[in-house]
Formats: C-alpha cells, sequence, structure tokens
C-alpha cells in the first residue's frame, strides 16, 4: 500500500489517530492542521468525516484551549440542515482536535472562481437561493436554546464565503460556529491582539459589522449586517470593502456602504430597501432577526421571479461540475485505499481559518473548505429571463494578491463575486442562426438543380 508523506512532519498517511483513520491531508490554516478521515460507527459502518486538529503552540494555550472547547460544545448542539454538524472534540496525542460533518463539494470563494475561470454565469435566482440559505443557518443558530430552555446565545461572528459550504447535493451550510471567538480571545478572555491581526490577514474584516470591527461587543444583528455583506456583494458583482486589511478594516468599522450598481436585477428599489434596512449602522433600525432579513428577502424573490428551486440549483452544479465531481471522488477513494491520485501543479485553496494552502491532489474541486465542516417552489419566469452572475475576466488565486492591486481585484482569500450580466445572446441565438445557415445552403441547393 503507497502512503501518502506530510512533508511538513514526514508523517505518513493513512495512519490512526484515537478512532479515526486519516488518510487525506487537506491543509494546515493559521489553527489547525485539517484532515479527512474515516470513523467507525457503533454499528460497524465507516463514516467519512474531517478531524481539525488544533496546532500545538494553540492547543496548549491555555485560554484559547478553554475558550475553544466552550464554543465547540456550544457548536455541538446545533443540528441543522443548513449547520455543519460538530461531532466531536477532544485531546489525542496530546492534540487538541475537533471532528466535525464532511460536506462533499465548494465554498463560496470556490464556487465563484471556478464559474469566473469557465466563463459560466451563476444566476441570480440561486446567488438569492445562497443567502437564504445561510440566514435559515443564523436564524436556527441565533434562537438555539439548551435543553432546559436557556437561550445558548450563539453568535457566528466570521460569516463569510469561505464559511459557507455548497455540496454536490445541492445543499448550503454555514460552518465555524464560534471559531472566530475562540480564536480572538486571550486566556483571561480578554481580546488577544497578537491572533486578531493573524486572522484579520484572511481577509475577514471585509464582512464585518461596524460595532464588530471598532471591538465592541456584539450579537445576532452582527451576524445579519454580514450576511447582507454576501448579498450586496453577488447582486453588486464586486467586493464591498477593498484595499489592504486595515484599509477594509476602516471601511467596516465607518459601515459606509454605497447603492447597489445596476446590474439588471428586477425590482431594484425593493431590493436596496432591504439592504438599506440591514447596514444600518444602528443596530436598533437594523434588521433585528436573521429572520426577519429572511422574510425580507424571500418576499422580494417571490416579487421579482427568483425564488430558486432547489433542484434546480443541484442540477445546475451537476451540469457544469459533473466531471469534477467523478474526480472527487474518485481521489477521494484512493485517498482512502492509501494510493495517491496522478499530481498536476496545484492550486491555492481555502484552509482551516480561512488563509490559503497547496492543495496536495490533483483534483481541483476536491473540497478543501470542509474543517467545520428543500422546499423547491416553482420559478415564476422562465430560465432564461433571470439575470445570470458571468465573469467579465477570471478572478486571480486566493490569497495571491498583493494589498495595491487595481480596484476590482480580489484581495485576502475572498474571491471576488462574478458581475451580472443577461444571459449571452450566442447560447440564446445558436439554434436560429443555425436553422438560417440551414435554409441558405438548401436554397442555394435548389437553385443549382434548377439550372441543371
Amino acid at each position: 500500500m503507497m502512503a501518502h508523506a506530510r512533508a511538513d512532519e514526514g508523517e505518513a498517511l493513512p495512519r490512526s489517530f484515537g478512532k479515526y483513520l486519516l488518510f487525506d491531508h487537506i491543509g494546515r490554516g493559521g489553527m489547525a492542521d485539517i484532515y479527512l478521515a474515516s470513523a467507525r460507527t457503533e454499528l460497524g459502518a465507516e463514516r467519512l468525516v474531517v478531524v481539525k486538529q488544533i496546532l500545538p503552540e494553540l492547543g496548549g494555550d491555555a485560554g484559547f484551549a478553554r475558550m475553544l472547547v466552550a464554543e465547540a460544545k456550544l457548536a455541538a448542539q446545533l443540528n441543522h440542515a443548513n449547520v455543519v454538524q460538530v461531532i466531536d472534540l477532544g485531546r489525542e496525542e496530546d492534540r487538541l482536535f475537533i471532528t466535525m460533518e464532511y460536506v462533499e463539494g465548494f465554498d463560496l470563494n470556490q464556487l465563484l472562481r471556478r464559474l469566473s475561470k469557465s466563463r459560466v454565469g451563476l444566476p441570480a435566482e440561486f446567488a438569492i437561493l445562497i443567502v437564504r440559505e445561510v440566514l435559515r443557518a443564523l436564524d436556527y443558530a441565533h434562537r438555539a436554546r439548551t435543553p432546559d430552555g436557556r437561550p445558548l446565545e450563539i453568535v457566528h461572528r466570521d460569516v463569510s464565503p469561505s464559511n459557507v459550504l455548497i455540496s454536490f447535493e445541492d445543499e448550503v451550510k454555514l460552518c465555524d460556529f464560534g471559531i472566530a471567538k475562540a480564536y480572538g480571545l486571550g486566556d483571561d478572555g480578554a481580546p488577544d491582539e497578537g491572533r486578531i491581526a493573524r486572522a484579520r490577514v484572511a481577509g475577514k474584516s471585509a464582512y464585518m459589522a461596524p460595532e464588530h470591527a471598532a471591538g465592541e461587543m456584539i450579537d445576532a444583528r452582527a451576524d445579519v449586517f454580514a450576511a447582507a455583506i454576501l448579498l450586496w456583494e453577488l447582486c453588486a458583482g464586486r467586493r464591498l470593502y477593498k484595499g489592504t486589511e486595515q484599509e477594509m478594516l476602516d471601511q467596516a468599522r465607518a459601515g459606509d456602504v454605497p447603492a447597489l450598481p445596476s446590474r439588471g436585477l428586477p425590482m431594484p428599489a425593493k431590493l436596496q430597501a432591504i439592504l438599506d434596512r440591514a447596514f444600518e449602522v444602528d443596530r436598533l433600525r437594523r434588521w433585528q432577526r436573521a429572520a426577519d432579513l429572511l422574510a425580507a428577502l424571500e418576499s422580494y424573490a417571490m416579487s421579482a421571479g427568483l425564488m430558486a428551486s432547489q433542484l434546480r440549483f443541484g442540477q445546475f452544479l451537476t451540469d457544469h461540475f459533473a466531471d469534477e465531481i467523478v474526480h472527487v471522488r474518485r481521489a477521494r477513494e484512493l485517498s482512502a485505499k492509501g494510493e495517491l491520485p496522478p499530481r498536476v501543479e496545484p492550486e491555492p485553496v481555502a484552509a482551516a481559518d480561512g488563509s490559503s494552502v497547496r492543495a496536495r491532489s490533483d483534483v481541483s474541486a476536491s473540497p478543501r473548505r470542509v474543517d467545520v465542516v428543500a422546499d423547491e417552489p416553482e420559478l415564476s419566469s422562465a430560465p432564461d429571463q433571470a439575470p445570470a452572475i458571468v465573469a467579465d475576466e477570471p478572478t486571480d488565486p486566493i490569497g495571491h494578491l498583493a494589498p495595491d492591486e487595481p480596484a476590482g481585484s480580489v484581495a485576502a482569500d475572498d474571491t471576488q463575486p462574478l458581475p451580472i450580466a443577461n444571459e449571452e445572446p450566442s447560447s440564446r441565438w445558436w439554434p436560429w442562426i443555425a436553422l438560417a445557415a440551414f435554409a441558405s445552403g438548401a436554397v442555394v441547393t435548389a437553385a443549382w438543380l434548377l439550372s441543371t
């Protein structure tokens, strides 16, 4: 059996780690090593999971370990279709670890990047669907209570594209609940500026509410603001905040969000009104709950004919990524057997805490952001009537742009959402062009036959 080798520590894979068999090293971020692993269930079946091994320098920090355990215990109580499930927490081989649900697919960054490279449009109905599902996850988590009825008071704190997972089975899941809180606090429970600074390198300032960026105590309304940024970016087709981390932090602190640029979306005034309220700097004037923003967005989607079917979203993913899905699953099977898939130059992918790592396998669609790791109303408009998010030009790899890149470029680890445009004329008119060409040929042939 061929074994994988860890280049940084020389550890061979597959290898046992407690009750888990680690067989694929997904990557290393600023907080953890992440592995794809298998675990045997009580019934003897095997289940794929993701094991996040906290780095020794953090796992040995009593304050961080205590906060991480506390937050992971809260997250483990969440059980919802749109939330990545925390399965296990403990220490093994003197390494603190968290085990989480395995989600086979992309994060939102990776999805947009692949669509951009392929010059494929993401229909606006699906962009809105993704945000709606994120809001469902937030609403559930914000309302979660203990078995005896006490509020868990969970705030995500890091609603950003790298934490939005989209499975090949058309599911949208939010991961990493509470991780940002644990990462930002020190032994005494006070903010750890060193850790906060490292976290900001990953681009998280771009999704902070004003009170969060100002270092104030935050609540569920900060998550509502962050989710609205996702919506704004998908609809505007570009990043909201640009520049260096400090510049983005300053912009986030000011909370001065421009109006949506015109991209052909229906009923733009209604959508803008929804966003205006979501972006209120005064928290008392903002949407107070994720459920409130969700209800407003669903009302808009129904009125505008953009209420997406989740089955159609799944079909969209299959249509455009079927080959990659097959490659991912084949590579996973090889990894589980201890065999390496063919190697090619890897592309950068998102790691455990949003930092960039290099993928090790040849499968560019490999689910690299799975660490913390339906309804179907019919559309009221025809498929070709909905605007689509289409790339003007391919986006750059994650985490590889300098802070002084020109406007519109991708900063930190978050890929630029793709500009909205109407459907490409070529895809709409090619059948008629082909028919005209055929008819012209037929006329020429008939004329020749008559002349002879």
